[in-house]
């Protein structure tokens, strides 16, 4: 009887183990989710980039206005770039300016994507030592049972 209730502690240890890792799948999902994020993000600033080496004044664009909408402008001048800076802080830059802030912003992107990907190694590394843990405590309870069942049959 004992054994029995030592394989239901065993039972419960796996239970809270399998709730770990489903935890852990759930963290790497929010960590993938995230690194598509700033990916797009990423893309987004190379097609600003792409726009603002490849523009001249005078040239004609379509202005998103939101909802879908977008409006014909004319671009006056194309040193007067206004760049989000963070934080809710835009600058007006020249061209050249605009696509190097564009570019550190990038790169200060790759950085956060790279962080993440460190920390979703990380997180699969102990997911990967808990489902190990989990099939030696499987294996320890199926050999209890073995055992317990070779007592009962003498």
């Amino acid at each position: 009887m004992m054994g029995g209730g030592g394989g239901g502690g065993g039972g419960g240890q796996m239970q809270q183990v399998a709730q770990e890792i489903e935890q852990m799948e759930q963290e790497v999902e929010a960590i993938d989710e995230e690194i598509e994020r700033l990916r797009e993000k990423q893309t987004d600033i190379d097609e600003a980039i792409e726009a603002i080496e490849t523009l001249d004044s005078g040239s004609t664009v379509q202005v998103p206005l939101g909802g879908d909408a977008y409006i014909r402008a004319t671009i006056e001048d194309i040193d007067e770039v206004v760049v989000s800076l963070g934080g809710g802080y835009s600058a007006e830059r020249e061209q050249d300016g605009a696509v190097s802030t564009l570019e550190t912003k990038k790169e200060t992107l790759d950085d956060h994507i790279s962080d993440l990907q460190e920390e979703k190694a990380e997180v699969e590394t102990e997911m990967e030592e808990l489902e190990q843990q989990a099939q030696q405590m499987q294996q320890q309870q199926m050999q209890q049972m073995m055992q317990q069942q070779e007592q009962e049959d003498e």
